[in-house]
């Protein structure tokens, strides 16, 4: 038989049970001796067990039954001994059944932000001055649920007991006050500091059906959370007791973690001050009393235009501060403050906002440090670390000599401008610039994060400072977000898709010159707008029922309208988005202002063509609709994304940005070799629309609204250049996919996207990565289209490809993308290549933020497809008839 748990009745008349892994004997009997007592094989120890009889008496508490909570003399044990049958003036159970309680109890996984916490079981305290159904029922149900029970007879046994304990939730008889006043024994136990984190539950008197329910806020007055009208069902108690751990006691369980917070608040070394929204003060660590001369009792509760200023910051500081944290950005930066002794310092300032309830900004976190480039500020700094932190100073002061010694060839500049006996005119000059640089209210991001790392080498590690080294080299590159790629002969196919797609083109061909050919006339003669259209016909009509679907067949539209699909598919489009209604211009104009757009692409290209257009046209409308993408943007992008697709490729010539910077065209040199072709789309297509008054869709809109909708397409048109591909999709990744991911996972027990879109839509830089996500993904959308649409696709690029490579050649120029030659290429390589290095990644994350199965799965097939014509050896589109079975 195994050890049974041990029980400790105190002199007051209170039950301390400890658990046992290994009791499994219901059946136990009773004997008591001098200074002990055994009690159905559970050792009690007392220094009066003598007098036990005649203050408690314990009887054999078997697994009740089913129903209703047994009574007392049903669970008598017929072997007790006399003693433990002496009458009594309250009566204690003791619980037996313990192998299966033990069972139950195990720690709790809580989370509250990224702090992960361990929960030890639920212990509850029972005050019941006399034993009964009731008591029974909850004892029963603490056993159910693996909580540890104590019972406690009087107030002064229950206030022990809490004190020893700390219980987390407390059961208090409040039918009867015959043998106490429950509300006294909560109030004495509130009154206690433990009882901050516990919930007090009162046993009030069933009422009968024509008696009118009391109120409960005398018993919230004296501190009880919560009322339980009398049901001795232990399903009931079991119920109640449940529903308070998974509620208010996990509440207080994740409140209490938080003194661990304050903790490291408390001891921080740098000031930190917490502020609402209003800018009215909630908390300050004593490192920031220390550094402003001020006790916390003279902050808390004040605003902060409350305290005195210093005058020596810009006069529009403050509101360049504010406007940057009410639109939910950090601002970071140099600030003077007063102390409350009148004198200025210079701090080094961090300002967080806190997204809190309903999506809105709730707090503001400053964290602040002295920054040491003046006399009165390193006497406060050498203070403060005098004072506090003596011994931690010494150890770093000794690491940091020896990380300057492995830096040897590094500059400390504070021990430059510490010299005093050399050159002082030049060092006041040098202090004067420093002091100057330092106190410089615009940063850019790079440079703070270069800042930072350097202060966190000083006192770290070797091994740490000697990465922190190979992180500051990449930092300073200018390609931070392009991956490097290996030798070219790993991949040529990807190297000549990033060389052509992904670089200015400027090729060097011998010695250090560049060639430049001005052959290429790309200024193009006026185009006659096509007649207007009057009727839409029914063979167009019925291919456009069906543009919604991602599944539609832009190549039968294009057949039917003559190659001329732009207009038709726009006008449909913009009428579901209500394009002319938010613009205030009538059908007529938008349907003249499709055909001019339409009539300056080149129908001679074989892929950037109107065609292309209109596919990313029905690409954008497609994603515009699904629910998190139009969650997360107002009207005003929707249109601007509509109109961004139709114009993004106007007038382009069917050459890459690399050929024209190569051959030194008119465009290149407009734009400076830089985004030439995209430039050019969107400086056109506002050129065409604004020419004449017909086909000018702004015309009617005021001019802040044309100056946020122009805007809002450049930056669109201006993404889907590729030399930034993946700064735009790493950003993306980062600002919204990984935020959102991490939300996403506090919420899904809601099941609902409202509060991530709405997050989204309180950061308008947000908005513009999902737009230029959203072009982009549109824009490259073709591996992502049904098989025959895809390979469509991948046939026409490759001409057009092609082309480009042939005319290099007969001009002379650097060949661009060598292996889109039309006589070795292999098609299904060049796919796969494009696929693995840009559509992968950029489609994971943008399926993972819109959801796009359909697209996900045609990818898969498609990507299939090319992998097995590549295994056969097959250059072409599809296998050979001969080789289809």
């Amino acid at each position: 038989m195994g050890c049974a748990p041990s029980i400790h009745v105190s002199q007051s008349g209170v039950i301390y049970c400890r658990d046992s892994d290994e009791s499994n004997s219901p059946h136990q009997t009773t004997t008591i001796s001098q200074g002990t007592a055994t009690l159905h094989g559970l050792f009690i120890k007392t220094d009066a067990a003598d007098s036990i009889p005649s203050v408690l008496a314990y009887q054999s508490r078997q697994q009740p039954p089913p129903s209703a909570g047994p009574r007392r003399k049903d669970r008598r044990e017929p072997g007790a001994s006399a003693r433990a049958r002496t009458p009594r003036c309250c009566g204690i159970e003791a619980e037996t059944q313990t192998s299966n309680a033990s069972l139950k109890a195990s720690t709790t996984e809580v989370q509250i932000g990224p702090m992960r916490l361990t929960q030890d079981p639920i212990q509850v305290l029972l005050i019941f001055a006399k034993e009964d159904n009731q008591s029974d029922g909850f004892w029963w149900a603490c056993d159910r649920a693996g909580y540890r029970c104590n019972i406690a007879r009087t107030p002064e046994s229950a206030l022990e007991c809490f004190l020893d304990k700390h219980q987390e939730i407390i059961v208090i008889d409040h039918r009867n006050s015959r043998y106490f006043d429950a509300e006294d024994i909560c109030r004495s136990i509130r009154a206690t500091k433990p009882s901050e984190h516990t919930v007090i539950l009162a046993v009030v008197p069933r009422t009968s059906a024509d008696q009118e329910e009391t109120s409960v806020l005398p018993l919230l007055n004296a501190g009880f959370d919560r009322q339980f009208m009398e049901n001795s069902s232990i399903t009931a108690c079991y119920n109640e007791l449940v529903q308070i751990e998974h509620g208010e006691v996990r509440s207080q369980f994740k409140l209490r973690a938080c003194n661990a917070v304050f903790t490291a608040l408390d001891h921080c070394q740098e000031a930190i001050e917490i502020t609402s929204e209003d800018h009215v003060i909630q908390y300050v660590n004593p490192a920031f009393e220390r550094m402003m001369g001020y006790h916390k009792g003279e902050l808390i509760g004040k605003e902060l235009t409350e305290l005195p200023k210093s005058d020596k910051n810009c006069a529009d500081l403050l509101d360049t501060i504010n406007t940057f944290i009410k639109k939910g950005k950090e601002w970071q930066g140099v600030y003077y403050a007063r102390r409350k002794s009148g004198d200025s310092i210079q701090q080094h300032v961090k300002i967080t906002p806190v997204i809190g309830q309903g999506g809105k900004i709730r707090h503001f976190v400053s964290l602040k440090r002295l920054h040491c480039t003046n006399e009165n500020n390193k006497q406060l700094y050498k203070s403060h670390r005098d004072e506090k932190y003596t011994e931690d100073n010494s150890q770093s002061e000794s690491h940091s000599f020896k990380c300057k010694n492995r830096r040897k060839d590094s500059t400390d500049v504070k021990s430059i401008t510490s010299q005093t006996s050399d050159a002082p005119s030049l060092q006041t000059r040098r202090y004067s610039s420093m002091a100057r640089i330092h106190s410089m209210t615009i940063e850019a991001p790079i440079t703070k994060v270069i800042n930072i790392i350097n202060a966190a080498q000083e006192n770290s590690p070797i091994t740490v400072a000697e990465a922190l080294d190979r992180v500051l080299e990449i930092l300073r590159t200018t390609e931070l977000y392009s991956p490097q790629l290996g030798t070219k002969d790993e991949d040529p196919h990807t190297s000549d898709l990033v060389g052509g797609l992904m670089t200015d083109g400027l090729r060097r061909l011998s010695g250090n010159e560049y060639v430049f050919s001005k052959n290429m006339n790309l200024s193009h003669s006026h185009l006659s707008v096509p007649n207007t259209i009057n009727d839409v016909p029914p063979c167009i009509t019925q291919l456009l029922d069906n543009e919604e679907s991602w599944d539609f067949n832009i190549f039968e539209l294009e057949a039917v309208t003559n190659k001329r699909p732009l207009v038709y598919l726009g006008l449909k489009v913009f009428a579901r988005f209500g394009v002319s209604e938010f613009l205030n211009c009538s059908e007529a104009t938008l349907r003249a202002w499709l055909q001019v757009i339409e009539a300056n692409y080149h129908s001679s290209n074989s892929y950037h063509n109107s065609t292309h257009a209109a596919d990313v046209l029905h690409a954008t409308a497609f994603f515009l609709g699904k629910e998190r993408v139009k969650g997360s943007l107002d009207h005003l992008d929707e249109v601007a994304a509509l109109i961004a697709a139709t114009i993004h490729d106007v007038d382009h010539p069917g050459r890459t940005n690399s050929f024209l910077c190569n051959a030194g065209s008119e465009l290149a040199v407009l734009y400076n070799d830089t985004a030439v072709l995209e430039s050019h789309h969107t400086a056109l297509a506002f050129q065409l629309t604004t020419k004449e008054s017909k086909c000018n869709i702004f015309k009617n809109i005021d001019r802040n609204h044309y100056r946020t909708l122009r805007q809002a397409i450049i930056d669109m048109v201006l993404a889907t250049e590729m030399t930034k591909h993946f700064e735009h999709v790493n950003k993306f990744v980062n600002s919204i996919n990984k935020p959102m991911a991490s939300e996403e996972t506090s919420l899904h027990s809601e099941g609902s996207d409202c509060e991530c879109t709405a997050n989204i839509k309180n950061f308008p830089d947000n908005q513009t990565l999902i737009k230029r996500m959203m072009i982009k993904c549109a824009d490259v959308a073709n591996p992502c289209r049904p098989l025959e649409l895809c390979i469509e696709w991948a046939g026409r690029i490759s001409e057009e490809y092609f082309a480009q490579t042939d005319e290099e050649k007969r001009q002379g120029l650097p060949v661009v993308m060598p292996v889109f030659d039309r006589n070795t290429c292999s098609i299904p390589k060049s796919q796969i290549s494009f696929i693995d290095y840009f559509i992968t990644d950029m489609f994971d994350a943008w399926d993972a933020f819109a959801h796009l199965p359909v697209l996900m799965q045609h990818l898969a097939n498609n990507y299939k497809h090319w992998k097995t014509l590549d295994e056969l050896k097959c250059k072409s589109l599809r296998l050979p008839p001969e080789n289809n079975n």
